[in-house]
């Protein structure tokens, strides 16, 4: 028996009659031409969690969008608002709407119809068996029978009535309701795309994951922060450190003690002991959240906690840069460069003036070795993050449903760059003795990651795994960073700014190319007239007239700035590209100022929509990847019907 009749064999299992097989071809015949789900792409989030959450359920606008369109003049603005809210905040806004209104079963009554007609509209694009997957057990059979049944027809419209007023009657208008929203919600959305950067900034990426483990169908693609907390939870100290410090930068500590019960007070003790006398005042956190309130005596405790894990970062990459030659990257210890008696620091071979030169645990003739207090200190804060059952659990969610790359539907997507040369063609990068470039290097640095996180993994290639997060963070030729440097030192210490530059690679000088692009995609095997690359990572200033959109339409390039770390930087809060079925659309978003007054007051975030790309006809499920994989099965399916017909395979018949 050859392969394909095996394969055949096996698929009678699941069709094992004629008709069996030729009910399928049917149904996903009609699939094929059913329109094309809508595909969000989202970057950048950095722990924006209430943002982020608030997109999700209004759909990046489309939800306010089909209310309008449905009942345009028949009810008030007013109204239109409120029921958005509800569909948003079921919970909350019915608790709400119950101390208020007077006639509750009359507000239900209409509440019910105007909830149903929404869901009908979204659910339109879907099959009745991927509509019926997405409801709730409990009203499972209700919903589906009013999303089916019109109104106005005379035969079926006091049916209709019946099941709503028996809703009602039997205290089961709430349930309904909030079910119902979170169906709408659903379904407006097809398929979620992160590209990369969950973490850091914002005080709830733990929260976005928690969301997002809960989400119907999602994808990410790793950015640079996602990879510092992924090098974090595998035990490299460097990254640790890094996530350390990036939290104590911006006054953010949520996300490691609420979210992951990381312990802190021994670097606070640490701290203290080591740097009270010390200012430490080029460690002064960056308090730029609306809400960052912090009394003088935390943000001193927070400065000093910030400068002794800066220098025990110094330390942790320099050991691994010393381990690691063939990265070229033992010019980055800086802390072996200085002078303190000059207090200068050289480097490229000129000196610069030190801000300041107070380091107590820094030996000058062995600048990079830990002292006996910063090993203890890494070794407590290396436990705390290896036993976090939270993070891990959140880190193996990342890796079940990411990469460093996705080709989806003719678009490109990933985080930050492609390493190129200065002529746009692919740069070679050299990992473990072999170069790759392009997809190959994008493949094996995938395969990298995960193979520190694998119990099966040979003890040479997860220690260089391990180290190797450190590199696609701050590497010159990592695809999650693609710079000269990353002047963290310099900034903190050096007086001469120039210092601070850190210049771009090729990729980001050369992306407004529609040529280079091109050659990304043909790189990355992306065929088709429509191809796209899809990134995040850079933020767009959007304030200053930059467009997100580049090379022609080739390069969409979505950061416009999700975290309130950016909002005066991109003079907005943030983009979602939104591929329907006829085309693309780019939404922008002013900021969100909360849940709490999205609910009581019915705010919304404002967003402006730009039309990137229309289509010429309405795509179907026949013009994306599914549709490529349904033809697939459909063409078995016809050759599991010859099979049948003539004698080669006998029918399973009960």
């Amino acid at each position: 028996m050859n392969t394909d009749e095996k394969y055949l064999h096996l698929l009678s299992n699941s069709f094992p009659t004629v008709a069996d097989a030729a009910r399928e071809i049917i149904n996903l015949e009609a699939i094929l031409n059913l329109p094309k789900g809508t595909e969000h792409f989202l970057a950048d989030l950095h722990g924006e969690y209430e943002a982020f959450r608030h997109v999700l359920k209004n759909a990046s606008g489309n939800i306010k969008r089909k209310v309008g369109e449905i009942f345009g003049n028949t009810i008030r603005e007013s109204e239109k608002k409120e029921l958005c809210t509800l569909i948003y905040y079921p919970e909350q806004k019915l608790e709400l709407i119950k101390t208020n209104e007077e006639d509750l079963e009359d507000w239900y009554r209409i509440t019910i119809h105007q909830l149903v007609r929404v869901c009908r509209d979204v659910s339109s694009k879907y099959t009745r068996s991927k509509v019926r997957k997405s409801l709730p057990t409990e009203f499972s059979y209700i919903i589906e029978e009013l999303l089916h049944e019109r109104t106005d027809d005379q035969d079926k419209a006091a049916y209709v009535a019946v099941i709503v007023d028996t809703i009602i009657s039997t205290g089961r208008a709430d349930a309904f309701i909030i079910a119902i929203s979170k169906v709408i919600q659903r379904l407006a959305i097809d398929q979620l795309h992160i590209l990369g950067d969950i973490y850091d900034r914002g005080p709830g990426a733990h929260i976005i994951m928690d969301t997002l483990e809960q989400y119907h169908s999602w994808d990410i693609q790793w950015g640079n922060h996602d990879i510092l907390w992924m090098g974090a939870c595998a035990g490299n100290n460097a990254c640790i450190c890094n996530v350390l410090r990036l939290s104590l930068r911006y006054a953010n500590l949520t996300t490691l003690e609420e979210g992951y019960g990381i312990n802190l007070v021994p670097l606070a003790t640490f701290a203290l002991d080591v740097y009270g006398d010390d200012p430490c005042s080029e460690f002064i956190p960056k308090v730029l959240r609306k809400d960052g309130r912090m009394d003088e005596k935390t943000l001193q405790l927070t400065a000093k906690m910030h400068k002794a894990i800066a220098i025990i970062q110094f330390k942790e990459e320099a050991r691994i840069f010393h381990r690691r030659p063939e990265w070229q990257m033992e010019d980055r210890c800086l802390l072996e460069n200085i002078d303190f008696q000059e207090h200068v620091c050289t480097i490229g071979g000129e000196k610069y003036a030190m801000k300041s030169c107070c380091f107590p645990t820094v030996d000058p003739k062995n600048p990079s070795a830990l002292t006996a207090e910063e090993e203890s200190l890494m070794q407590k804060l290396h436990h705390s993050f290896r036993v976090s059952e939270k993070l891990r659990k959140h880190i193996r969610t990342i890796l079940s449903h990411g990469c460093m790359y996705n080709v989806c539907n003719q678009n490109l997507l990933f985080h930050a760059s492609i390493p190129l040369n200065a002529d746009g063609t692919l740069k070679e990068v050299e990992i473990l003795g072999k170069a790759y470039a392009g997809r190959e290097l994008m493949e094996f640095t995938g395969q990298l990651i995960r193979a520190a996180f694998e119990n099966d993994t040979p003890a040479e290639i997860k220690a260089f795994a391990k180290d190797y997060f450190l590199y696609l963070w701050c590497g010159k030729d990592s695809p999650l960073f693609d710079k000269s440097k990353m002047a963290t030192f310099e900034r903190y210490f050096l007086e001469d700014k120039a210092t601070y530059h850190e210049e771009k690679g090729n990729y980001f000088k050369l992306r407004d190319s529609q040529d280079v692009c091109d050659r990304i995609l043909d790189a990355f095997s992306v065929k088709g007239e429509t191809r796209h690359i899809i990134n995040g990572h850079v933020p767009v200033h959007a304030g200053s007239g930059e467009n997100p959109i580049k090379a022609g339409g080739r390069l969409m390039v979505i950061d416009g700035g999700f975290s309130e770390a950016y909002h005066k930087e991109t003079g907005i809060a943030g983009y979602t590209l939104v591929y329907h079925s006829r085309g693309f659309q780019l939404v922008q978003h002013e900021p969100f100022t909360s849940e709490r007054d999205a609910i009581i007051r019915g705010t919304d975030i404002k967003s402006t929509t730009q039309i990137v790309e229309m289509s010429t006809h309405r795509m179907l499920v026949a013009d994306t990847d599914k549709g490529t994989e349904l033809r697939s099965q459909i063409a078995d399916l016809k050759d599991l019907l010859y099979a049948y017909r003539h004698g080669i395979i006998k029918e399973k018949r009960s």
